[in-house]
């Protein structure tokens, strides 16, 4: 598991994955939550800026990650 630390409120979703590199660039992050292939806390997520704060668990092909 990625653990990935935030020092403000929230982090949208496709900045997340790009910053993790679990998505090679922003394009791909988009590609992949317009596909469903991301889930936010074990639910599927289709915004690709939603907000994600600190405690969620984000996954996506097969990587998961920690906000903290």
């Amino acid at each position: 598991m990625i653990t990935f630390e935030i020092d403000t409120e929230y982090i949208e979703l496709i900045k997340l994955l790009k910053a993790t590199r679990v998505a090679e660039s922003g394009a791909m992050a988009k590609i992949l939550v317009e596909n469903g292939e991301v889930t936010r806390n074990g639910e599927p997520e289709s915004r690709k800026r939603a907000k994600i704060t600190k405690g969620e668990i984000i996954t996506a092909l097969g990587q998961s990650i920690k906000v903290i």
